[in-house]
């Protein structure tokens, strides 16, 4: 006889152990198979700047962790070059639930927290080093998490460089600033700072610069280094100086209704690509840089270094009022001493 056979003589018998077990697995894969499957979560991610930038590329390497460690449950579609809006019609669509996610520059960013303010305060940030241990740091956390009337998150800092003056001839001292038009972002404090310097400050949006200085709507601008390649700059400036006055990083931002719908393992997930892409575009930011200047060189951009001590003596007396400020005080104690 076949043991199925004999098996059947005998429906008596109890199952031995291995049937025991067997049937149980299969009862635990039919649950399985039969218990919903979570539903996807497809997050949009907008920003206004051009698909080479370090930033953007580093948003696709968060893209992908998050795509891979979620197992496919969370998907990031990334927008780029502004085809959503510029900064801040993206600011007000993660405001109101319409994106979910965008990057901004800190000095844009006191709808979320007045915190961000520390990065505006010119010549606060030694140096890069220093940069670094501060955005790295407690203050950084403290400022990346500090509740805001938005109720915007703040996942991690992408590395913007040093803001200096640029434009058609050359600034040597805070006094070949007087009478010029200088772009400046939508920011109360970088107004206020070109202001102190005799310049006449004129906010603008990101994507209509080039323009402003291709036709002499404005004499100059602030920014980063890589402002002359990404955004076209070199092509209409002569002359960039390295002022370095303040250290300004971008910010990745995700809306309060997005975070809140999610489940906090995914919210794990989402922080921890976050960080790990903070890291590969501080390396892109560098090579960034190297590049951005040898190519302006080649346009004709003239680089200086002038004395920074008139200018930071012409802002001293704007740098001390934010001492005054009781919610940047201790932070910005916190800042020095780092």
């Amino acid at each position: 006889m076949r043991g199925d056979e004999e098996g059947a003589e005998h429906p008596a018998r109890p199952p031995s152990r291995r049937g025991v077990l067997a049937g149980g697995a299969a009862f635990a894969a039919a649950g399985l198979l039969a218990r919903p499957a979570r539903a996807a979560v497809r997050l949009r991610l907008a920003h206004g700047l051009p698909r080479a930038h370090p930033v953007h590329r580093a948003m696709l390497h968060f893209a992908d962790l998050v795509s891979e460690r979620s197992g496919g449950e969370i998907t990031v579609t990334l927008y780029a070059d502004g085809v959503l809006g510029e900064e801040p019609t993206l600011l007000d669509q993660v405001r109101t639930g319409t994106l979910d996610m965008t990057k901004a520059s800190a000095s844009v960013l006191d709808v979320v927290s007045p915190l961000y303010r520390l990065f505006d305060i010119p010549f606060l940030l030694r140096d890069k080093e220093h940069w670094r241990k501060v955005v790295s740091g407690a203050p950084g956390e403290r400022i990346l998490q500090a509740p805001g009337p938005s109720g915007m998150t703040g996942l991690c800092f992408y590395d913007a460089g040093a803001r200096s003056f640029y434009g058609r001839r050359p600034i040597a001292r805070p006094e070949d600033l007087a009478g010029l038009k200088i772009r400046v972002q939508p920011s109360p404090t970088m107004v206020r700072m070109v202001q102190t310097l005799g310049a006449e400050a004129v906010p603008l949006p990101w994507g209509v610069v080039y323009t402003a200085l291709q036709t002499g709507l404005i004499d100059g601008a602030e920014n980063n280094l890589t402002a002359l390649i990404y955004g076209r700059h070199a092509e209409v400036t002569r002359h960039y100086a390295y002022t370095e006055h303040t250290m300004v990083p971008d910010v990745l931002l995700i809306g309060a209704r997005t975070w809140a719908a999610l489940r906090p393992p995914l919210r794990d997930i989402v922080r921890a690509a976050a960080a790990e892409s903070a890291m590969l575009q501080s390396a892109l930011w560098a090579n960034a840089e190297e590049a951005s200047r040898a190519g302006a060189e080649r346009l004709g951009v003239v680089f200086s270094y002038p004395d920074k001590a008139p200018f930071i003596a012409r802002l001293s007396a704007m740098r001390r009022e934010f001492m005054t400020d009781p919610t940047l005080a201790p932070l910005i104690a916190q800042v020095e001493g780092a």
